[in-house]
């Protein structure tokens, strides 16, 4: 079955026109757009849900209003801010990203998807939504929801990820040179509110007719997909210390490698090894009678489950901390600020663990 590019894009952007979705980086069709926030959106969207990063895209803005503003910002309030959100490597480029476009762009994204692809956090798919969706000019964006979408446009059933090079040739093929903003943000919506993953809504699909898996009853089947594989399982221990006076010992993460940066309650190292049991007399950050806690916390990062055992203790003010957990990046924090300290989930799970099981009162122990 072929696709007649034209008409397939003239029916795409028909129906974007009157069912685009309201987001809120988003301005209606035809309006261009400033590329600070296309931009913003596009990093804060990598591996999220639109329903997720909203939140925080708001925060950011209503902060940080231009590009010179997040550049000049202090990093750690940047992974404050962005605490929660996780892949906090995005965090740490998106800082650095806005650093250079002021020190070398004059405060001006570029809009080329070479000159931005050279900027710290941005690689060939958010290079081409930002040429498109904030220059208008024309880019193949490719993200999942279009990958889902040409799949079963053009019937291919090569399963992902071996079928991307593929996807990305057919996406090209119908790429505009008219409105290629609104076109990638039209297909993007296309696939996350009709083309969905599980039960596309074909009788509804503004472009059903040049669908080559509704032709052939495969809409429900494609993209096809490698046998995922199953996810190891690490484990470790965290060590969380109650000071007399209400305070809480955390530590900054150093700042290459996982969660980089980031605040955490200080623990021992991650292990694959079933029977390598935590040990507070070697990894523990401080000397202290460290109890136990029933159950523990579970994690799931990208590529492994992470399940941690969690130590509490009872301290007192002036309670030295020893040398190996490097006290030069540990910190105490009163509990009614962490809120506001930049904690990933997997640290405010183990805080809300050791707190729910009784460390929530000085003076116990």
């Amino acid at each position: 079955m072929q696709v007649d590019a034209s008409a397939f894009v003239r029916a795409v952007l028909g129906w974007y026109d009157w069912s685009a979705r309201k987001l809120p980086w988003r301005t209606p069709p035809g309006v261009q757009p400033d590329p600070y926030k296309v931009w913003l959106s596009e990093i804060m969207l990598q591996q999220t849900t639109v329903k997720s990063a909203s939140p925080y895209y708001t925060a950011f803005i209503q902060r940080w209003a231009q590009v010179e503003a997040l550049a000049a910002a202090d990093q750690e309030d940047v992974l404050r801010m962005w605490a929660g959100l996780g892949y906090y490597s995005r965090a740490r480029n998106l800082h650095r990203c806005a650093g250079e476009v002021v020190a070398f762009h004059g405060g001006k994204f570029p809009d080329s998807e070479e000159r931005l692809r050279a900027l710290p956090g941005i690689g060939d798919y958010t290079a081409a939504a930002i040429r498109a969706i904030a220059f208008g000019k024309p880019a193949t964006v490719v993200d999942g929801n279009v990958e889902r979408v040409v799949a079963r446009l053009f019937a291919v059933e090569t399963p992902l990820p071996g079928a991307k090079p593929e996807l990305k040739r057919l996406a090209g093929g119908l790429t505009p040179r008219e409105r290629p903003g609104d076109y990638a943000q039209a297909m993007m919506d296309l696939g996350a509110t009709v083309c969905s993953p599980r039960n596309p809504a074909c009788l509804v699909c503004p472009v059903g007719e040049h669908c080559a898996a509704r032709a052939k009853g495969l809409s429900a089947l494609l993209p096809n997909r490698e046998d995922a594989k199953d996810k190891p399982v690490r484990r470790g221990a965290a060590y969380f210390a109650l000071r007399s006076d209400g305070a809480v010992l955390l530590r900054k993460r150093p700042e290459k490698g996982l969660l980089g940066g980031m605040m955490e309650v200080p623990g021992g190292p991650w292990s694959e090894d079933a029977g390598a049991a935590p040990d507070p007399s070697r990894h523990a950050p401080l000397d202290g009678r460290w109890t136990k806690l029933a159950g523990g916390v579970r994690h799931t990062f990208t590529h492994f489950h992470l399940e941690l055992t969690v130590y509490c203790a009872m301290v007192q003010t002036g309670v030295a901390i020893r040398e190996d957990a490097d006290p030069e990046r540990c910190r105490w924090i009163m509990r009614r600020d962490l809120e506001g300290e930049a904690l990933p989930t997997l640290m405010r799970k183990v805080i809300a663990h050791a707190l729910e099981s009784g460390m929530s009162k000085p003076g116990k122990g």
